[in-house]
């Protein structure tokens, strides 16, 4: 969305909140988020990989607050990464950009070829819900078309879609993936709350900005019965999948983690086991009478459970790497019609 003369990239809506100043960002828009349950609608107002991004020869003055916790922007300037990185608390901070001295020695036309024009400043927000208070300089405007990457890809999922234990967002595998294919990356990942509900599944169907999807379905729905699971993950593959046929839709079972290794803290004895849980997604896949569906395992996205970080759960920055080099590698075959 077009917000002060720049882009907020997976960005849907901007809020205004009682009791704050400035607009809390949100990842979906408003009324489709207060249909979620109570966990995804807090996360939906993290702004994971979302960014803000636009083209100016002047520099640019961001104002943004994180009133309830604790955020943090990266900067990049198209898909060179900056050293600056700002932590943003609960009052008001300001963030000066300008674009490097440097960059403008460069001859624009030998990095044509790259999937981000570097002349796109592109600030990637993480943490917890943030609020933007305005913008400003002069000859600022958001990024055309064609200084974006061609491909649009939509990840749904846990808080390992979200952000994981990555230390920046550009290390989320989402991102990693995106970078390889050459894809923006729209991330609708909702930690802890990923419960695949029909409101979810109905809106991105809807959406038409995407020309590629994964669903991570879902160790966050260990808690619930097989035939929950079954039923919710059918509805939302078949939804999604239907919408646009020739949109690739790659679904992924659950992770290699913590309670096969004899932790039980996840998920609940008596409602199976993640092998079942994992063949329940197979069957739903399998059920679909789509062609634009596709099944990969969850065991082969991250082959090395040393890509785990301790909690033996969440993938830090390693795991993160592998995920998007193998989920990549599985999905490009797949989108080069596109």
């Amino acid at each position: 969305m077009i917000y002060q003369n720049v882009e907020l990239h997976n960005i849907e809506d901007l809020v205004s909140v009682r009791g704050l100043s400035g607009l809390r960002m949100q990842r979906v828009p408003e009324a489709v988020r207060v249909k979620l349950n109570s966990d995804a609608q807090s996360q939906m107002c993290h702004p994971s990989c979302a960014e803000i991004r636009f083209v100016s020869d002047q520099p640019v003055s961001i104002k943004l607050s994180c009133p309830e916790g604790l955020g943090t922007v990266d900067v990049f300037y198209g898909p060179f990464q900056s050293l600056e990185r700002y932590e943003i608390k609960q009052d008001i901070s300001v963030i000066h950009v300008s674009m490097p001295d440097q960059m403008n020695l460069y001859d624009q036309a030998k990095l044509s070829d790259l999937s981000f024009s570097p002349d796109v400043c592109r600030l990637l927000m993480a943490g917890d819900a943030m609020f933007i208070h305005g913008i400003a300089g002069n000859h600022c405007r958001p990024p055309k078309r064609d200084e974006l990457p061609r491909l649009r890809y939509l990840a749904y999922g846990t808080s390992i879609t979200d952000s994981g234990h990555a230390t920046a967002p550009h290390l989320t595998y989402v991102e990693q993936l995106g970078i390889r294919l050459g894809a923006d990356v729209i991330n609708l990942g909702s930690s802890g709350s990923a419960f695949c509900e029909s409101e979810i599944a109905d809106y991105i169907a809807e959406r038409k900005d995407w020309d590629f999807a994964t669903l991570a379905l879902s160790v966050n729905m260990l808690k619930f019965p097989l035939s929950f699971f079954y039923e919710r993950a059918s509805y939302m593959i078949n939804t999604i999948c239907r919408s646009t046929p020739h949109r690739p839709v790659v679904c992924i079972t659950i992770l290699p983690y913590s309670r096969e290794f004899g932790d039980t803290f996840i998920g609940m004895k008596d409602k199976g086991s993640p092998e079942d849980y994992r063949e329940a997604l197979r069957k739903a896949v399998q059920n679909c009478s789509c062609e634009n569906v596709y099944l990969i395992e969850g065991s082969d996205v991250l082959k090395d459970i040393g890509g785990l970080s301790p909690d033996l759960l969440h993938p830090g920055d390693q795991g993160m790497i592998f995920m998007g080099e193998n989920l990549a590698r599985m999905i490009k075959p797949l989108i080069e019609t596109l």
